[in-house]
């Protein structure tokens, strides 16, 4: 998340339509009680999604008496191919996840792109991008813990469908989306970074405490076990139509130079995708009736010299992922020989699925993203 910039720190061409164009009748058609789950990992390069442990980046982030292949992380993730390798590292998302129930756009391997359109390449400018379907680069341009200018698809769903402040929820790690999930100051039901979280249930109301008892490197970002805890409780408690989950330690474990620790936040993080799709398949409120877009707020570098870190100069940090789990799409696996597509295409996908037309609200944003 940090970027050393400031503050400590998608146009469409006329062969995507097919891909991206919204359907003609929306979703909101749906007599059903319909639901939405965004998830972010922040910084989550396309090489570790896509190919799993990657030897030589593992390698220039050891010490000179440290031998690889005696690395505890190393023997818990290595595999002979990418696939093994990605399937090890992740092996929920990689199973249940994309070849029974979704896919996955942005291996660049198959001939599938999916890029950012702000040029900063850092966390709030691509969040921000995430949640208006837009880029603004010239009023959303640091991580200064600044109120977002714009009223985010959160907000507008909120709005919209007549949800109250419980309906939509954002949980996150790092302190900054605060400002950046809303336009209005206490629109949403927001926690973020090292926040008091209420709950009847004693043990995450421990839970609750116990963030400031266990401090990271970091001082605006929590663990996401924490964020993922508290998620979790309100899901079960408010039944919200609209849940934000935003996890950081991807990112900021590779700022950080530990290559291990970024492995093992991925395989923590499968874990917790586990845990919320068993949990929605067994709730007949939500199962058969949620959609999830899983992404990242930006790339990294690609390059041992480079893969800690990401922004406007660092090649590799424009190129991202985006997958999708969602009732109405039909498509299974990875895609392949397929047209480009972008992070600011989100905001109308998740709109889509809860029968909002965000291209009419916002012509500048871009497409829905059908994928069938």
């Amino acid at each position: 998340m940090r970027h050393p910039f400031s503050s400590r720190v998608f146009a469409l061409s006329i062969a995507a339509v097919a891909w991206t164009s919204p359907p003609s009748q929306p979703e909101a058609a749906q007599t059903s009680r319909q639901a939405v789950i965004l998830i972010t990992l922040d910084g989550a390069r396309t090489e570790e999604i896509f190919g799993g442990l990657d030897a030589e980046v593992f390698k220039s982030s050891l010490g000179e008496k440290q031998v690889l292949e005696e690395q505890p992380a190393y023997k818990r993730f290595w595999a002979a191919t990418p696939n093994e390798r990605r399937e090890k590292l992740m092996p929920f998302f990689w199973g249940t996840l994309l070849k029974e129930h979704g896919s996955i756009a942005g291996n660049r391997a198959l001939n599938s792109v999916a890029t950012l359109t702000n040029t900063h390449r850092f966390s709030y400018p691509g969040y921000s991008e995430i949640l208006l379907g837009e880029a603004h680069d010239d009023t959303v341009k640091s991580n200064d813990p600044l109120r977002n200018p714009y009223v985010t698809v959160l907000e507008e769903l909120k709005a919209r469908l007549s949800l109250s402040k419980t309906d939509v929820a954002v949980f996150a790690s790092w302190n900054v989306f605060d400002a950046i999930v809303e336009h209005t100051d206490g629109a949403l039901t927001v926690n973020s970074g090292y926040e008091s979280f209420d709950s009847p249930d004693p043990h995450v109301a421990a839970l609750s405490q116990f963030q400031f008892e266990t401090p990271t490197p970091w001082d605006s970002v929590r663990h996401d076990a924490y964020t993922f805890r508290f998620a979790m409780d309100h899901l079960r408690r408010s039944r919200p139509r609209v849940v934000y989950l935003a996890l950081g330690e991807t990112d900021d474990w590779a700022h950080g130079g530990r290559y291990d620790r970024v492995l093992e936040t991925y395989a923590r993080s499968d874990q917790y995708l586990k845990e919320l799709w068993t949990w929605l398949q067994a709730d007949p409120e939500y199962r058969g009736k949620t959609h999830i877009l899983i992404t990242t707020d930006h790339g990294r570098g690609h390059t041992t010299t480079d893969w800690r870190n990401h922004g406007a100069t660092v090649e590799g940090a424009q190129h991202v992922w985006m997958a999708f789990v969602s009732p109405t799409m039909t498509k299974r696996g990875e895609w392949r020989d397929t047209p480009e597509i972008h992070t600011n295409q989100a905001a109308a996908t998740l709109a889509g699925w809860m029968g909002l037309d965000w291209k009419a609200l916002r012509p500048s944003a871009g497409a829905a993203i059908r994928g069938n």
